[in-house]
């Protein structure tokens, strides 16, 4: 594998494709830092969004276990425990199959984790439909880190980037709703600001520094989310760019230059 910096892109550079490339690789600086100042913020809330790391031997048995749950399912479809069991399975699958060489390393997401994880947010959707109003917070934080890291380190087009912050942030957001803390609430608010959805965004917030207990935690915890937002600012600013551009270059796919950014936690 390449080393961080000598990757290959596997997509055409020449003509208009490199200005659409261009400020896709802003963006995802963007996010790639909005994922490194989660772990290494003040109030550290990267470490709500849990991490895993495992091998690739470990794939096949959580991949064989996923199987025997949803052979279990098509007897018992509407199991709820049986859904959020499969869920985590094909997450944990799914991380089992990220390529990590080092530390500085970019993790590369393959094929059969994207897979695992496009899985697990079927079966998340299956659930959220038997759940009712008081879906598991534990399973939505896992969902929505997972479809954050997802965002800037396994997305292949604009659209999916897009489509992965959606779905990080609505589950952060049940997550939220059903234990609404400090980080919970700081999460789902980062989260918002990166979707565009800068009114909400500022509500979460302010329920976060509300939950502090002191003031110099709270102005802390506004001071962070302060940046968050600004650098969301520039996100928005370079995806309506890269749309552009986008359209410009024509209808070819876009994908991701990185090939894998890392950073965010998974679940």
């Amino acid at each position: 594998m390449a080393s961080s910096g000598e990757r290959r892109l596997v997509f055409d550079t020449r003509g208009k494709r490199k200005h659409v490339i261009r400020v896709v690789y802003a963006i995802l600086a963007l996010l790639m830092g909005a994922s490194l100042f989660l772990v290494v913020g003040p109030v550290n809330i990267g470490s709500l969004l849990g991490n895993s790391s495992t091998n690739s031997s470990a794939s096949k048995v959580l991949d064989e276990q996923a199987e025997r749950i949803e052979k279990r399912l098509a007897k018992n479809p509407k199991d709820e425990q049986l859904l959020l069991a499969l869920t985590r399975a094909r997450i944990s699958a799914g991380n089992a199959q990220i390529e990590v060489v080092s530390e500085t390393e970019v993790p590369t997401v393959t094929v059969g984790a994207r897979q695992d994880f496009e899985a697990a947010s079927k079966a998340w959707n299956r659930y959220l439909k038997q759940a009712g109003d008081e879906p598991s917070p534990t399973v939505a934080q896992l969902v929505s880190g997972t479809f954050f890291r997802l965002a800037e380190s396994g997305s292949t087009s604009l659209s999916e980037i897009k489509s992965n912050i959606t779905k990080a942030t609505a589950a952060q957001r049940i997550a939220a709703e059903q234990q609404p803390s400090i980080g919970s609430l700081s999460t789902l608010a980062i989260y918002e600001y990166f979707s565009g959805e800068f009114a909400a965004g500022d509500k979460a917030a302010k329920q976060a520094e509300a939950k502090a207990p002191a003031k110099s935690e709270a102005t802390s915890i506004e001071k962070q989310l302060t940046e968050y937002r600004q650098r969301a600012k520039k996100f928005q600013t370079g995806v309506e760019q890269a749309a552009k551009q986008e359209q410009k270059a024509g209808k070819e796919a876009l994908q991701n230059p990185f090939g894998g950014l890392g950073g965010v936690p998974g679940g």
